[in-house]
Formats: C-alpha cells, structure tokens, sequence
C-alpha cells in the first residue's frame, strides 16, 4: 500500500477554515478542478465531475465535526489506484489564530509503480490546498 500527504498553514482560525471545507458536498467551494459535486445515499456518497468531463464517486467513511476531520474512499475514479482511502482535518496551531489542514491518503497502485501513484495523489493534494489558501488569502 503505498501513501500521499500534502499540509498548508492557512492564516484563519481553524473553524473558519473548516467551514469552508469540512462540508462532504464543499468542493466545488474551494477546489477549482471540482466544479460539481452531487450528493446521494442521504448525503454519504459524491459524486464529483472535473472540468474535463471525468466522473469521481466518492463514499463517506468517517466524519468527526469536533475534531474537524472526515475520511472518504473512492467508488469510481480515472485514477490507477484501488483501495483508496483518504484523509481531510484541519487543526488548531499558533494558538487557535491559524490553521494546518492536512490531506493524506492510501491506495493500492494499480499499473503504475508506488512512486508514481504517490507522485500523483502529492499533487492534487498539494495543488488543492494551495487553491483552498487562495480562498483565504487578502
């Protein structure tokens, strides 16, 4: 099983942050390459469309408003992994001024070697949390 993880300090307090973000339908809200995101299964399954017409489900696995967390797997993707299961929280740092966000996830790579699934899920994440930083910027 090979593993991915990208953080970002954002400067707001972390319950800002997280109520941008911490939404299971909150995409499209903050990460530009997920125009669209579609809920079912009472709210436990997404449906996510990119800008290039390719379709994501994702399933809801795990979800802890206090601690600012939610794990998701994925059901249907273009992406050469199976197994996939990741990580979403926000953390309190420097006193509760700012926020960590951190986007972490496991997989199993599927035709391609670890290094280059991990090279691609470092890259969403990274790539992601810098739009969502965007969000906040001044």
């Amino acid at each position: 099983m090979a593993h991915a993880s990208a953080s970002i300090r954002i400067a707001a307090t972390p319950d800002a942050v997280w109520q941008l973000i911490g939404g299971f339908n909150s995409l499209p809200d903050w990460l530009p390459y997920i125009p669209t995101s579609e809920l079912s299964e009472g709210g436990r399954v997404r449906r996510l469309a990119t800008p290039g017409g390719d379709v994501i489900v994702e399933r809801l696995e795990a979800f802890d408003h206090r601690q600012r967390s939610y794990s998701y797997s994925i059901l249907q993707a273009p992406f050469p992994v199976t197994g996939y299961r990741s990580t979403l929280s926000v953390t309190a740092i420097e006193d509760g001024q700012a926020a960590q966000v951190d986007w972490s996830g496991e997989f199993t790579p599927d035709g391609v070697s670890d290094e280059e699934a991990t090279h691609l899920f470092e890259g969403i994440y990274r790539d992601g949390l810098k739009a969502l930083a965007h969000s906040f910027a001044n």
